[in-house]
């Protein structure tokens, strides 16, 4: 039997150990240079402590929480939507996988960004519009895999027990396809967050995006630290908490069904 990764002393050991001689290289080289170049550990610890001790600047992790949230969401639904019409009618399935996709995964994301802040000015829709264009191919992806991978016995069975479509397709067919679907969701969360900064970086006033930029007029290296640690901590936090738990939870499921 192997043992999970990081679970024996000398694997917990090594990967702490890694942190702190990390952690001493940057102090002894941000003491020979200017904080706007590289601020020193203890000053990014206050900048991200920040988030904590004052209101007006969690305020913005608030904000672009709930934006990767609504977008996440938004972009998995309409590739539910889409990989729902696919399979109710398969000739959908060339246009869907050699058009659609072709230019969704394709398009730039700057594009999107520029794009958005055309058509919607500087505002929360515009930071939701490219988020949601930028992650929607991953969970779309992953949406087609799920439905295709369905056997059709299964489909003949489900039509034998009810012939109601919409409770056959929410007790046989969605959570057969829930474990493409977890995984889609995992991928265009961590993605959505990478792009988080940039989307509103271009459409926001406010957000981490919005608090970087500031950050970068006025020289505040430390909060530009800050910023990016607090977007790992919240993608660690999320995803541990809620993500692992329900994809677990689902595999779970699937062995006991099977």
């Amino acid at each position: 039997m192997f043992k999970a990764a990081g679970s024996s002393p000398v694997q917990r050991f090594v990967a702490e150990g890694t942190i702190i001689v990390v952690l001493v290289i940057w102090w002894a080289g941000a003491r020979h240079l200017p904080s706007f170049v590289l601020p020193g550990p203890l000053d990014v610890l206050k900048a991200t402590l920040s988030f904590v001790t004052r209101p007006e600047i969690g305020y913005h992790a608030v904000v672009s929480f709930a934006r990767v949230i609504m977008s996440v969401i938004v972009a998995m639904l309409l590739a539910l939507g889409i990989a729902v019409a696919v399979r109710a009618a398969p000739i959908l399935d060339g246009i869907v996988e050699r058009r659609i996709l072709t230019f969704l995964n394709s398009f730039p994301s700057v594009g999107w960004a520029i794009l958005g802040v055309v058509w919607f000015d500087i505002s929360t829709p515009t930071v939701l519009f490219i988020q949601t264009a930028i992650v929607l191919p991953f969970c779309l992806i992953n949406a087609l895999a799920g439905f295709r991978q369905i056997d059709a016995d299964l489909d003949e069975l489900g039509m034998s027990l009810t012939r109601r479509p919409l409770r056959r397709f929410f007790r046989l067919t969605l959570p057969l396809a829930a474990p493409f679907l977890i995984a889609g969701l995992r991928v265009a969360y961590g993605i959505c967050w990478k792009i988080a900064l940039v989307s509103e970086l271009f459409g926001a006033s406010s957000g981490l995006g919005y608090l970087l930029m500031r950050a970068q007029s006025t020289s505040d290296a430390p909060m530009v630290f800050a910023c990016c640690i607090v977007i790992v901590v919240i993608f660690g936090v999320t995803d541990f908490l809620v993500l692992k738990p329900l994809a677990r939870r689902i595999s779970v499921n699937q062995g006991l069904s099977s």
